[in-house]
């Protein structure tokens, strides 16, 4: 299989995957764990979650303020700082590595930038796309029973005169991540969890009537920066930027900060002593426990404030970024043998590991526990969630779909920890691999592409069972389904049907 088809096949089997989640709302995997009704939002949106609503409470105009006076607002000034220093990077970058390619925006230029006239123009606002329960992220913000996360998506909001079109969502998101508890608030992780499991999606009652600006941790964002055709010297790719802005509420402005799990691959490469300093962190066996529970939490001397991922990408873990698991040769952060002793030694001081049993799983695990290899797993695009687009006149199947298979997979776990939440019981945090979710006993994934169906993630396995990588060798295909690898180099592959 080429990689123009692989790619194709992949597009097509994450659509495959998330369509018949719409066919029965009642039984969409999100149900009590994320809003994703278009009715819904819509309605949400035109009331107190309306993004200038949430960033302004004192506001009670009817128009929904645009985005030129969005980022004009003292809060916003650090975030449009801050994104318009990574566009002249990435150009600067593009400019020194690739001369005899052109950066620009429009369809003149190989990689073609996204124009940020539309990002600050009156002609756009962010929409509220979705609410998201992350409650499963408790253990990261204990105090706050984990996060609510409001969803908005760049949407150009006037049309031209005569232009009977809907109006254009544009390919950027911002994530406004509140503490699901407020400060103050008398309220228990208890009763927040038993809402979401058996109340609706109403601004005066239920689940949401608890979230407020007051809640406001942070913003999240994800811009598709640059988008390259395919050319004689490379194939097509298009770049995501990802950022994190930490709201500082006595100066209630947003400020640049590092992104959780983003390790700067570059600055650790470039300093000795910090990669030996990580190194050694993140191979002690407590640190190396959480690491493979999912659930760790890295220092953020060893973090970047910034990524790009790339995409489309392959299956093997050494095309995800940041490329950084086990670099082989002069230089490298890890070797093959750092990481077999350290699994020993976990082993020896009485760690089971759920996960990592192999230096590849070891570097999956490095990989998808970032922001920019986890957006490249089983994403649409660079997007986990993109939204319904409920302002479009008639929905394409790009616009019907909310989220991507790696979403819908992981709602199983969330529900699981929801249910543990509301009855008082210690919840289970872990988290397999994004490109296997965890069934936490339930069969409801099964024979579905989220886990082992048509177009779900796989291991070839190897006629020896001894032959087989201890991470993955569970990773099988329903019957009548057999694993298929694009290449020759890795062994994780999709499920198809059996070739005759």
């Amino acid at each position: 299989m080429s990689p123009a088809s692989r790619f194709l096949a992949i597009i097509f089997a994450l659509l495959c995957a998330a369509l018949p989640a719409r066919a029965a709302q009642d039984a969409a995997p999100e149900r009590g764990a994320a809003i994703t009704d278009p009715a819904a939002l819509r309605e949400l949106d035109g009331g107190k979650f309306r993004l200038d609503r949430m960033l302004l409470p004192e506001r009670s105009a009817d128009v929904p303020l645009p985005n030129n006076e969005l980022f004009a607002m003292p809060s916003m000034a650090p975030v449009r700082q801050a994104i318009d220093g990574e566009f002249d990077r990435y150009i600067a970058r593009h400019g020194a590595s690739l001369p005899k390619e052109t950066v620009g925006v429009g369809e003149g230029f190989d990689f073609q930038l996204f124009d940020r006239a539309l990002l600050y123009s009156a002609e756009s606002r962010f929409v509220l796309a979705g609410i998201v329960n992350r409650m499963d992220r408790t253990y990261a913000a204990e105090a706050g029973c984990g996060e609510i996360r409001l969803i908005y998506r760049l949407t150009r909001i006037n049309k031209v005169a005569g232009d009977d079109a809907s109006p254009p969502r544009l390919p950027m998101t911002l994530n406004l991540v509140l503490n699901a508890k407020g400060d103050g608030a008398t309220i228990t992780c208890s009763e927040i969890a038993g809402r979401w499991l058996g109340g609706t999606p109403s601004a005066a009652a239920g689940p949401l009537e608890l979230i407020s600006h007051e809640n406001i941790d942070r913003i999240e964002t994800n811009l598709q920066i640059a988008h390259a055709p395919k050319s004689s010297v490379r194939d097509f790719r298009t770049d995501y930027l990802l950022k994190v802005f930490r709201y500082d509420r006595g100066a209630r402005t947003f400020a640049e900060a590092p992104m959780e799990n983003q390790i700067d691959r570059a600055r650790l490469l470039a300093d000795d002593g910090l990669k030996r300093e990580f190194r050694a962190w993140l191979l002690d066996p407590v640190n190396l426990a959480t690491f493979d529970r999912g659930t760790v939490l890295i220092p953020e001397k060893f973090l970047a404030s910034g990524a790009i991922a790339p995409t489309p990408v392959g299956f093997d873990p050494s095309d995800l970024e940041p490329e950084f698991g086990l670099v082989q040769g002069e230089g490298a952060v890890f070797s093959e043998a750092d990481v077999v002793a350290a699994l020993r030694k976990a082993t020896d001081s009485g760690v089971k590991l759920q996960n990592i049993r192999s230096p590849a799983g070891f570097e999956r695990r490095l990989n998808d526990a970032t922001c920019s290899g986890c957006h490249q797993t089983r994403g649409i695009g660079g997007f986990h969630f993109p939204g319904v687009d409920w302002m479009a006149d008639k929905p394409s199947n790009s616009t019907v779909v909310p989220a991507s298979p790696h979403f819908f997979g992981d709602q199983i776990r969330r529900r699981d920890i929801l249910v543990s939440l509301r009855d008082g019981k210690s919840p289970d945090y872990s988290r397999g691999f994004a490109s296997r979710p965890q069934l936490r006993g339930s069969t409801e994934l099964a024979g579905t592409n989220y886990y082992d169906g048509w177009g779900a993630h796989c291991y070839v396995q190897g006629k020896a069972s001894t032959n087989n990588d201890a991470s993955f060798r569970d990773w099988t295909c329903a019957e009548g389904l057999s694993c298929q690898a694009a290449g020759k180099i890795s062994r994780i592959g999709m499920c198809f049907v059996k070739s005759r």
